[in-house]
C-alpha cells in the first residue's frame, strides 16, 4: 500500500523532482524528532496500525517491483480458471513475496498474510449483485472462494498467517460478511467458528449478527432453491457448535475466558432464535408466511437422532430441558386468574402445530418421570407463562401413552403438598393440571366432574382429615368463583365435597356464592338439561335448545327400555323448575296425532299416568293436537284447488330440468354442460322440497329407518321416483352412446345432488322399500338403474352419514354400500333373482366404470355382495363349479345389460368368465370363505327355494367335500381338516340362532336352533360330518383326553358372554346355553362318552360333559337336576360306549362312579326321570347282554324304590346306600306328592307324628326339615359350612345346587332364623361363627350391588325369604347386636379371623364382638 501523502507531495515538486520513497520520508521525521524510547516505541506502533487499517497488497507490490508487468497480484490469483492456475507461480513464491514485502514494510509477514486474504475474502462476498438480504454464496463465488482458502491453507502450512488478526479484520466489514463464507472458513480449517466468534470485541454485537443471518438462512432452506442442501448443511453444523459449547461440560477445555464467551454467545444465540420465533407465533403466525416456515426450518433442529454419534445424551438433555425452561418461561404476564378464565382456549387442538411439534420432540429426551419431575421444578422456582404450561400439558396428555397414570400421580402429589403445608401453589396447580388434561376428552383423561367427585366426594378424600382441611378447599373454591367458567361452578354445585353434618355451614356458604355467580353470569343451575354433559368445558347451551336434544334423547332411551328414563323421574323432583318450564313444553308440542300411538305419545302416557304432567298442561295438549286434527282436513279442503298452482309449479321445473339433462345425454356437443344441468337439478330439488342449502360444518347425523316397515311421506315419494326414474333412464340413455368408462362423471354428480343431508334418508327409504318389498316387480332398466344408483353412494360414502336400521338388521351403523347389501337377502327363489340381477349390473358397471383403481372398487361395491353374487353362481349353474376358463378380457359384460330383453343368466355367466372379475375375487375379503358360504346356506328356505331337495343335498355335498374342505385355509377354507370344518359349521349355526335373523321362526319348533327351515339341511350335514369324525382314529400327536371339538366350541363361546346376576346376562346365558343343548340333543349321544381304552379296566371318558354340567347347565337346574331331554341322552350315550368295550357292566360301573365325585347332578337327574328312564334303559341293556343291570345303575334303581316306600303307607324299608342319592330320590318323590302328604313323610323319618299346621309355606317346610335334624341331634349348622374341602358330603351338595342358590344361604339362614328356639341355639358352638359368616356375606351381597338381581330370583321360587333386602339385613344386624352379649366363651374360639372382615363391613358389630371376647379372656373387665 502507498501512502497518498506522499504521492501528493512528489505531485507538488513538479517533473523534475526525484520522488522520495517512503523510508527516506519515515527517516526525515525521524532526525527531525528526537524521541525518547518509550515514545519511538510508540510511533513505531501507531506506524504499524496505520499501514493496517490501510494496507493494499496489490499497490504496495506494484510500488517496490516496478513495471505493472511483473507485478504480485493477488486478485488474478484468486480469479484464475483451471487445474493449471497455480503453475507459473507457486506457493513458495506468494509465501516468498509475502515475507519480502512484510520485510520492507518492517511488520510481522503473518499480519500482512492474514490483512491480504482477509480484503480477497470481503472482495468475493462483496461481489454478489443480488439485492440483499444474503446469506449464501454464489456458485461463481464459492469457486473463487475454495482459491482464496487453498491459499490461506499454504500460508497456515508455512506459519504466515495470524488466526486473530484474520478474525478482526473480517469484524471491520461484518455487515458483508456471509454466514457460508465463516462456515467454510470453519469446515476447511482456516478459521474455527468458535474462534473467530470469539475474536470480537462486542458479543452482543456478534448475537445479533448471527441471529439475523440464521433466521435468513432457515427462510433460504423452506423456500425452493438449488442451494437448500447447502444451507442445511451450514445450519446443522452451526446448531451443533452452538449445542456443544453452551451446553456440553467444559473439562479439557483450553483457558477460561474464551470457553466462557464461546458458551455465553452460543446461549444468547439458541434462546434469541427461539423467543423471536415464539413472539411470532403469539403476533399470529399465519400458516405459509417466511416467518412461519422460518419458524418451522428452527424447530426442525431440535431432533434428537439427527445428532446421534456427534452430541452426547447428556448434552442433548441439558439442551432439551433448558429449552422447554425457556418456553414455559417466555414472558410470563398472565396471572392464574386469567389462566382460570382462558385455560379451555389452550387445549391440544388449539395449540399452534410449530408449538405443539416442538413440545413432542423435546419430550423426546426424556423419561415421562423427568418430564414431570422438570416441570415441578420450573413452576416451583420460576414466574411462568401460564399459556405455554398448560398448552405443554395438553401435549403430553395426548402424546404420552401413560399420561393419565402420570398425570394422577402427579396431582395427587400436589394435593397432598397443598393440605400438609396449606400450600395454594400447589393447589391451584393441581386444579389446572387436571383440567387441562380433561379437556382433551376422557379417552385420554377422566372428565373434571369425575375427577372432583372421585378426589373430594368420598370420606377417603385429602380434605376429609381435618375441619382445617375443609376450611382450605372451600376458601380456595371460594377464592376461584370471580374467575370460574359456569361449567366448573356447576360440577361444584351438582357434585360438592364430601362434608361431616357438623361444617356444613362451609359447603352452603360455597354454594349460594357459586349460586350467585352463575346468576350473574345468567346461568340457572336448575335450568340444566336432563342429558346435559358436565364433562364439557363449552359453552352453556340454552335451556330451549338443550329440552329439544332432551327429548330427543329421552325418547331413543324410552324406545329401547320401554320405562321412563330416570332422568325423567329425577328431574320432575329435584329439578321441577326445568322441568315443568323448560321440558315439558318441548315434549308436549302440539301436533296431529298419530292413528297408531308412537313412542312420544307413549312416553307422555307413562308420564301422565304417574301424575308427572300437571292436569291442566295434559289438557291444553290435548285440544290443541285436536284442533291440529281438526284444522288439517280444513286446510286439505279449501286448498285443494289452489295447492297444485303454488306447489306444483317447482315440481314442473324440477322436471323440465330433468327432461333437458336427459336430451343432452345423447348429444355429444352437450357434455360439457352436463354438470351445470345437474347443478340445476339440485337447485329445482331443494325448492321443491323448501330445504335450505346443507351446512357442511359438523358431524353427519346417522340416517335412521326401519327395513320392516320404511315410510315416506306421499310429497316426498313422489319426488324421490321422479328423480329415481330420470337417473335410470338418464343411464339407458348414456349406456346406448357409450360404455360407462365413457360417459363422463354426470352420474358421480347426480347422486351427490340426491346426498344432501336432509333428502338422502328419503332416498334411502325409497330404496329400501323398492329393493327389500317391491324387488319382484322391478323391471330390468329399473335394476340396472338401482344398481348403478348404489355404485355412485358407494363411490361417496366417506362423506355420507351411516345408516342405523331396526330389527332384524344390525344395531350398529352401517356404511351406504352395507346397508344396500343387507336390503338384498337370499333366502328365497325370487330375492335370489333379484339378488343375482343387482349384483351382476353393479359388478359389471364397476369393473368398466373403475377399471383403473382398485380402490374405488372397494369402496363402490359391498364384499358382501360379491360374496352373494358368487353363493348364487355357485348354487344355480353347475358351470360355475369348475376352474373358470380365461375368457377374452376385451369382451364388455356391460353392454348385454343394456339391451331391452335382458337375459341375467347369461350376462351372470359372461360376467362369471371375465379374467377381470376372477382377479377381483382373488383380493383379500371379496373371497367366498367356508364361514360365508354357510351363513347364506343357513338362510335359505327349502320351501321356496329354486333347488329341490336332492339338488340342494348334492349342491351342499359339493360345497363342503370338494370346495370349502380341501380350500386352504387363507383362502377362506379348511386346509382338508373335518374336525375344522365342523367346528365352523356349528358356530354359524349358534350364530345364527343368536342373530335377529331368526327371530320370526318357532321357538317350539323341532327343528334344531331356532326353527328355521333352511336349518334342517345344513344341520343333517353336520351330522354326517360329526359321524365321519366318529369313525377317524384320533390324529398322531394328540392326546386322548384332548376332547371332543363340540365341547370346546361351546367353552369358547360361553367364555366369551359376560358374567354377572343381572337378569340380561342370565338370559343370554340360559339361550346360549340352551342352543348348546339342542345341538347336542341333534347329534349321537355317543358324543358325550369317549370310547373306552383298549387296557383294562376300560374307563369311558365323560370329563367335557362333566365340565359342561357342571360350570353352566348346573347354574340353570331346577331342584337338584337336569331336563329330560339331556339326562337320557347322556344315559342313552353311556350305554352305547359300554356296549363297545370288553366289559360293558364294568365300564358302565366305573363311568357310574366317577359321576358320583365328579357330576352327582346327573344322578340326581336320573332319579328324577327314573320312571321314564328305567324302561329305557332295560331295553338298550337287553338287546347286548342278558345280566343284570349294572350295579350302579341297580343303586339308582334301589334308591327311587326306597323313596316310593317312604311314601307308601307300609313301613318304608331301610335305606340304601350312598345317603344323598336315597335323600334326592325322596325329595323328588314329596315334590311330586305335591304338598298334602309332606308333613305325614317328615312324620315318618322323624318319629314324632304329624303336626297340625295351617299354612304350607316353602320356609315352613324348610323350618321342619331342620327341625327334625335337630331333634335327632344332627346339628343343622352344618349345612351353611359346607365348603369344597368337605368330603364327600360338601362337594356333593355344591355340586348340585346351582351358584346363585349357593350365594343366597346367608338369606335362608336369617329368614329361618326366627323358627328356632335362641337359647338352644347358643348351645351350639359354631353358633357364632356361622350367624356372624352368614351376616357378612349377606351384608357383601347387599354391597356388591347383587341383592336386587337374587333377590328375584329368591322371590321366583328359587329359596323361601322373608321381607325385602334392607329389612331382612336389619333384622340379622339387630339379632347379632343382641345375641353377641349372651354368647358363651367356648363361642369365640373361632372367630378371630373374621373380625378384621367384619370391621370393614359393619363396625358396630365389630366393636361388639372386640368387647364381648376381652370381657370372656378378661374377666374383670366385664
Amino acid at each position: 500500500m502507498s501512502a497518498p501523502g506522499a504521492r501528493v507531495a512528489a505531485s507538488n515538486q513538479g517533473s523534475g523532482v526525484r520522488r522520495r520513497a517512503w523510508a527516506e520520508l519515515l527517516e526525515g521525521r525521524v532526525e527531525r524528532q528526537k524521541l525518547s524510547p518509550e515514545g519511538e516505541q510508540k510511533v513505531r506502533e501507531s506506524a504499524v496500525r496505520l499501514l493496517r487499517s490501510h494496507l493494499n497488497l496489490s499497490d504496495l507490490i506494484l510500488e517496490v517491483e516496478g513495471p505493472p508487468c511483473d507485478q504480485l497480484c493477488l486478485r488474478q490469483l484468486i480469479d484464475c480458471d483451471g487445474p493449471d492456475a497455480h503453475t507459473d507461480l507457486s506457493n513458495s513464491l506468494i509465501g516468498s513475496a509475502l515475507r519480502d514485502q512484510a520485510t520492507w514494510l518492517g511488520i510481522p509477514a503473518a499480519v500482512l498474510s492474514s490483512q491480504v486474504v482477509a480484503s480477497g475474502l470481503m472482495r468475493i462476498c462483496e461481489a454478489d449483485t443480488r439485492p440483499p438480504p444474503k446469506v449464501l454464496l454464489t456458485p461463481e463465488q464459492r469457486k473463487k472462494l475454495s482459491s482464496l482458502l487453498e491459499i490461506a491453507q499454504n500460508l497456515l502450512a508455512q506459519n504466515m498467517f495470524s488466526r486473530l488478526y484474520f478474525c478482526q479484520e473480517l469484524w471491520k466489514a461484518q455487515n458483508s460478511l456471509l454466514l457460508e463464507a465463516v462456515w467454510r472458513l470453519h469446515v476447511q480449517n482456516v478459521v474455527s467458528i468458535p474462534e473467530l466468534l470469539e475474536s470480537h470485541t462486542d458479543t452482543q454485537a456478534v448475537v445479533v449478527w448471527l441471529c439475523k443471518n440464521l433466521g435468513l438462512l432457515c427462510e433460504q432452506i423452506e423456500a425452493p432453491c438449488q442451494h437448500t442442501e447447502v444451507a442445511r448443511a451450514v445450519l446443522a453444523d452451526l446448531v451443533q457448535i452452538f449445542v456443544l459449547r453452551g451446553f456440553q461440560k467444559s473439562e479439557g477445555m483450553r483457558g477460561d475466558r474464551a470457553p466462557a464467551q464461546m458458551a455465553q454467545i452460543a446461549m444468547a444465540v439458541l434462546e434469541r432464535m427461539l423467543a423471536s420465533t415464539l413472539e411470532a407465533m403469539a403476533a399470529g403466525l399465519q400458516e405459509g408466511s417466511p416467518g412461519y416456515k422460518a419458524g418451522s426450518c428452527w424447530f426442525g433442529v431440535f431432533s434428537g437422532p439427527m445428532y446421534q454419534g456427534i452430541l452426547s445424551a447428556e448434552t442433548l438433555k441439558r439442551w432439551f430441558c433448558h429449552t422447554l425452561t425457556q418456553i414455559l418461561t417466555h414472558k410470563p404476564v398472565l396471572k392464574v386468574s386469567d389462566a382460570v378464565q382462558m385455560q379451555r382456549e389452550w387445549s391440544f387442538a388449539r395449540t399452534p402445530t410449530l408449538l405443539s411439534g416442538l413440545y413432542r420432540r423435546l419430550f423426546v429426551i426424556q423419561s415421562p418421570e423427568e418430564l414431570v419431575g422438570h416441570l415441578q421444578d420450573i413452576l416451583e422456582t420460576q414466574e411462568v407463562n401460564w399459556r405455554h404450561v398448560l398448552s405443554c400439558v395438553s401435549t403430553l396428555v395426548i402424546c404420552l401413552p401413560d399420561a393419565q397414570q402420570l398425570v394422577n400421580a402427579w396431582v395427587t402429589r400436589l394435593l397432598a403438598r397443598a393440605f400438609e403445608s396449606w400450600d395454594l401453589d400447589s393447589m391451584v396447580l393441581a386444579f389446572l393440571v387436571v383440567r387441562q388434561a380433561a379437556l382433551e376428552g376422557p379417552a385420554v383423561f377422566p372428565s373434571y366432574a369425575t375427577w372432583f367427585q372421585a378426589t373430594f366426594g368420598s370420606t377417603r378424600g385429602v380434605h376429609s382429615c381435618s375441619k382445617k382441611a375443609l376450611v382450605f378447599l372451600f376458601k380456595f373454591l371460594s377464592d376461584l368463583v370471580p374467575f370460574e367458567v359456569p361449567r366448573y361452578l356447576q360440577v361444584h354445585i351438582l357434585h360438592p365435597p364430601l362434608v361431616p353434618g357438623k361444617y356444613r355451614a362451609l359447603l352452603t356458604d360455597y354454594v349460594a356464592l357459586a349460586k350467585t355467580r352463575l346468576a350473574d353470569l345468567k346461568v340457572s343451575i336448575e335450568n340444566m338439561g336432563l342429558y346435559e354433559d358436565l364433562s364439557s368445558a363449552g359453552d352453556i347451551t340454552q335451556p330451549q335448545s338443550q329440552a329439544s336434544q332432551d327429548v330427543e334423547k329421552a325418547l331413543t332411551v324410552f324406545e329401547h327400555t320401554g320405562k321412563v328414563p330416570v332422568a325423567i323421574l329425577e328431574a320432575s323432583i329435584f329439578r321441577k323448575s326445568y322441568y315443568l318450564s323448560h321440558f315439558l313444553p318441548a315434549l308436549l308440542t302440539p301436533r296431529v296425532l298419530p292413528r297408531a300411538p308412537d313412542s312420544r305419545e307413549a312416553l307422555i302416557e307413562s308420564l301422565r299416568r304417574a301424575d308427572k304432567i300437571p292436569p291442566a298442561l295434559y289438557s291444553t295438549y290435548r285440544q290443541a293436537c285436536s284442533t291440529a286434527g281438526q284444522k288439517q282436513p280444513e286446510d286439505a279442503a279449501q286448498g285443494g284447488e289452489v295447492e297444485p298452482s303454488g306447489a306444483e309449479e317447482p315440481l314442473d321445473l324440477l322436471t323440465a330440468a330433468l327432461q333437458e339433462l336427459r336430451a343432452s345425454m345423447t348429444d355429444p356437443t352437450q357434455h360439457d354442460v352436463l354438470s351445470a344441468q345437474v347443478a340445476m337439478v339440485s337447485e329445482r330439488l331443494h325448492s321443491v322440497l323448501g330445504l335450505s342449502e346443507d351446512v357442511g360444518s359438523g358431524e353427519e347425523a346417522p340416517v335412521q329407518l326401519s327395513i320392516q316397515a320404511p315410510e315416506l311421506q306421499p310429497r316426498e315419494q313422489r319426488v324421490v321416483d321422479l328423480l329415481l326414474t330420470s337417473f335410470c333412464q338418464n343411464l339407458m340413455a348414456a349406456s346406448s352412446v357409450g360404455p360407462p368408462d365413457r360417459q363422463g362423471p354426470w352420474a358421480t354428480h347426480f347422486v351427490r345432488a340426491l346426498c344432501g343431508r336432509r333428502f338422502l334418508p328419503a332416498v334411502l327409504t325409497r330404496l329400501c322399500q323398492l329393493l327389500r318389498h317391491q324387488g319382484p316387480s322391478l323391471s330390468a332398466s329399473h335394476v340396472l338403474g338401482l344398481a348403478v344408483l348404489a355404485v355412485h353412494l358407494g363411490e361417496s360414502k366417506s362423506v355420507l352419514p351411516k345408516v342405523h336400521v331396526g330389527p332384524p338388521a344390525p344395531a350398529r351403523g352401517l356404511p351406504i354400500p352395507e346397508f344396500i347389501d343387507s336390503l338384498l337377502p337370499c333366502a328365497a327363489q325370487q330375492a335370489s333373482t333379484l339378488c343375482l340381477k343387482f349384483s351382476t349390473a353393479a359388478i359389471s358397471y364397476s369393473l368398466c366404470k373403475f377399471s383403473q383403481s382398485h380402490e374405488l372398487l372397494h369402496s363402490c361395491l359391498s364384499p358382501g355382495l360379491i360374496k352373494k353374487f358368487q353363493f348364487i353362481m355357485f348354487r344355480w349353474f353347475p358351470e360355475a363349479r369348475d376352474p373358470p376358463s380365461q375368457e377374452d378380457p376385451a369382451s364388455p359384460p356391460w353392454r348385454p345389460l343394456c339391451l331391452p330383453s335382458v337375459d341375467w343368466r347369461r350376462a351372470a355367466l359372461c360376467l362369471w368368465k371375465q379374467r377381470a372379475l376372477q382377479e377381483l375375487l382373488k383380493q383379500e375379503g371379496l373371497q367366498l370363505t367356508y364361514r360365508d358360504w354357510l351363513q347364506l346356506e343357513i338362510e335359505i328356505q327349502p320351501e321356496v327355494d329354486s333347488l329341490s331337495d336332492t339338488e340342494r343335498q348334492d349342491f351342499q355335498q359339493w360345497a363342503i367335500h370338494q370346495h370349502f374342505l380341501p380350500m386352504p385355509s387363507a383362502a377362506g377354507g379348511c386346509d382338508g381338516d373335518l374336525e375344522a370344518a365342523c367346528t365352523t359349521l356349528v358356530n354359524v349355526l349358534m350364530d345364527f340362532c343368536q342373530s335377529s335373523r331368526s327371530y320370526h321362526h318357532s321357538e317350539n319348533s323341532d327343528l334344531v336352533l331356532g326353527g328355521c327351515k333352511g336349518n334342517r339341511d345344513i344341520f343333517s350335514r353336520l351330522q354326517e360330518m360329526a359321524a365321519d369324525l366318529e369313525q377317524c382314529p384320533a390324529p398322531l400327536g394328540h392326546a386322548a383326553s384332548r376332547g371332543h371339538f363340540l365341547f370346546g366350541v361351546f367353552h369358547r363361546r360361553l367364555q366369551a358372554l359376560a358374567h354377572g346376576w343381572d337378569v340380561a346376562s342370565r338370559l343370554q346365558r340360559q339361550r346360549e346355553l340352551l342352543t348348546c343343548k339342542r345341538t347336542l340333543l341333534g347329534l349321537p349321544p355317543s358324543m358325550l362318552v369317549s370310547s373306552p381304552c383298549a387296557e383294562q379296566p376300560a374307563t369311558p371318558s365323560c370329563a367335557d360333559f362333566f365340565h359342561l354340567v357342571n360350570s353352566e347347565l348346573r347354574n340353570f337346574s331346577h331342584d337338584g337336576a337336569l331336563t329330560h331331554d339331556i339326562t337320557v341322552h347322556f344315559f342313552r350315550g353311556l350305554l352305547n360306549t359300554c356296549a363297545r368295550s370288553r366289559d360293558p357292566s364294568l365300564a358302565a360301573d366305573l363311568a357310574l362312579t366317577a359321576c358320583q365325585t365328579q357330576c352327582p347332578l346327573l344322578l340326581t337327574s336320573a332319579l328324577l326321570w327314573w320312571s321314564s328312564l328305567e324302561p329305557e334303559l332295560h331295553c338298550r341293556w337287553r338287546r347286548w347282554s342278558q345280566s343284570p343291570l349294572p350295579a350302579e345303575l341297580q343303586k339308582l334303581q334301589e334308591a327311587h324304590l326306597f323313596a316310593e316306600s317312604v311314601s307308601s303307607p307300609l313301613t318304608p324299608s331301610p335305606a340304601p346306600g350312598p345317603s344323598w342319592l336315597c335323600a334326592a330320590a325322596l325329595h323328588f318323590v314329596i315334590q311330586r306328592a305335591r304338598k298334602e302328604s309332606i308333613w305325614q313323610e317328615l312324620g315318618k323319618l322323624d318319629g314324632q307324628g304329624e303336626e297340625a299346621v295351617s299354612s304350607l309355606k316353602a320356609l315352613d317346610i324348610c323350618a321342619e326339615i331342620l327341625g327334625c335334624l335337630q331333634r335327632r341331634r344332627i346339628s343343622w349348622l352344618l349345612v351353611f359350612q359346607l365348603t369344597e374341602a368337605d368330603v364327600p358330603l360338601g362337594r356333593t351338595l355344591l355340586s348340585l345346587a346351582p351358584d346363585h342358590q349357593i350365594r343366597l344361604l346367608p338369606v335362608a339362614f336369617y329368614s329361618l332364623l326366627p323358627y328356632f328356639d335362641k337359647d338352644a341355639l347358643l348351645t351350639e358352638d359354631a353358633f357364632l361363627h356361622v350367624a356372624l359368616n352368614m351376616y357378612l356375606k349377606l351384608v357383601g351381597l347387599f354391597v356388591a350391588g347383587e341383592t336386587g338381581a337374587i333377590w328375584t330370583l329368591a322371590r321366583g321360587g328359587e329359596l323361601p325369604t322373608q321381607g325385602d333386602p334392607v329389612s331382612l339385613i336389619t333384622n340379622a344386624r339387630l339379632f347379632l347386636l343382641q345375641l353377641i352379649p349372651r354368647c358363651p366363651e367356648r363361642s369365640f374360639l373361632h372367630v378371630a379371623e373374621l373380625l378384621a372382615v367384619s370391621e370393614d363391613c359393619d363396625p358396630e358389630v365389630s366393636a361388639a364382638l372386640l368387647s364381648r371376647r376381652q370381657a370372656v379372656l378378661d374377666p374383670s373387665l366385664s
